[in-house]
């Protein structure tokens, strides 16, 4: 199982489980501790996770950081965990534990988490103190594919103190720009205002024309976001229409023979019927394999979910005896992604992309 399938598992999870989680050892217990073995972190393990670390620093003693993980023996990540409902702004600036171990010890990264919502820190804007606000907020219940590749920066395989410290810094500022975008968009500052309006306005700009072009650029921005929405579903339906009108067209002396007498030209060979047992056997991970379908023509034999030619999984070009190759649809269905292969195990290596074909139709 890929990284991306076992963030999807632990998002499953959250929404069946969590209104049955009364407290927060239950949350780090049934959703975070998921999250550190789907980072690929022994959680059983002390040299690589530790629980209830104690933080004795100053006069705080007997203080205790929920998880540490450990790299060469320090502690690199720090983790305080909340229960799933409790709302991290309101007690981001209480994560006491977190900022005073984080000052003494060798930690690189803190982590503030209810199960669901996960604040990455670092020591961006002071060495050796942690920052205030998080470098990267993670919500699960809303992810999106980029940030699935920031966290897998985190997966003990593939985990850099550098890697990630250098994407960290362009990360914290992004977002805050996105907050700035975000609250310009929504409510037009005088300087917002002003850079536009002088641009099409050429008298003095007074405190009552400011009074009248704010209101307009609000609408300007809400009206040219909607357009560039609307003209974009436009363009996607009509490529949708037009591989449609392309893939109902009759492939030319493929289906059908020339006359009665004449035997159609295409014949399915033990090969294609072979290939199309292992693709059947990887593709049932994420389809029931009555919804998996062959069918044969004369340059190439397709493999299609509910025997619809709009639902391709893939196509085996084994033509050339002596140059068998496997293509996978693109986003328009063009199969361009083509793989060779030698023998019919090598399909097998060819495992995720034939999951990851097949999914789109689960």
């Amino acid at each position: 199982m890929d990284f991306k399938d076992s963030i999807q598992q632990i998002v499953e999870r959250i929404e069946k489980i969590k209104d049955n989680l009364q407290t927060e050892e239950a949350t780090k217990m049934s959703l975070i501790v998921p999250m550190l073995q789907a980072l690929g972190y022994d959680v059983f393990n002390p040299m690589e996770v530790v629980p209830e670390m104690t933080c004795d620093v100053g006069t705080k003693k007997g203080e205790k950081i929920d998880y540490a993980i450990l790299k060469d023996g320090e502690p690199m990540i720090l983790i305080e965990c909340k229960h799933w409902q409790q709302n991290l702004d309101e007690i981001e600036q209480k994560t006491g534990q977190l900022l005073r171990y984080f000052s003494v010890s060798e930690a690189k990264f803190g982590i503030l988490t209810n199960g669901i919502e996960y604040r990455f820190y670092t020591d961006l804007e002071s060495p050796n103190k942690m920052d205030n606000k998080p470098f990267m907020t993670v919500d699960l219940l809303d992810l999106k594919d980029s940030q699935i590749e920031e966290l897998k920066k985190f997966h003990k395989s593939y985990f850099s103190v550098d890697d990630v410290l250098g994407s960290a810094e362009e990360l914290k500022y992004m977002n805050e720009l996105k907050k700035c975008i975000h609250n310009e968009l929504s409510n037009p500052s005088q300087e917002l205002v002003k850079y536009f309006g002088k641009q099409v306005y050429n008298g003095t700009f007074t405190q009552k024309i400011l009074d009248t072009f704010t209101p307009l650029v609000k609408r300007t921005i809400s009206l040219y976001i909607n357009e560039l929405i609307s003209s974009r579903l436009k363009a996607a339906i009509s490529n949708n229409e037009q591989q449609e009108q392309l893939d109902n067209q009759k492939e030319p002396e493929e289906s059908e023979p020339k006359n009665q007498n004449e035997k159609p030209k295409i014949e399915t060979t033990d090969e294609e019927k072979e290939a199309y047992l292992i693709v059947k056997s990887i593709a049932r991970q994420v389809l029931s394999v009555d919804r998996i379908a062959m069918r044969d023509a004369q340059s190439y034999c397709s493999i299609f979910a509910d025997d619809n030619n709009r639902r391709p999984i893939c196509r085996f070009l084994f033509n050339n005896t002596s140059h068998k190759r496997i293509a996978f649809p693109g986003d328009n269905n063009d199969f361009k992604e083509v793989y060779d292969i030698s023998t019919l195990d090598d399909i097998y290596s060819l495992n995720d992309k034939i999951i990851e074909s097949a999914k789109k139709y689960a």
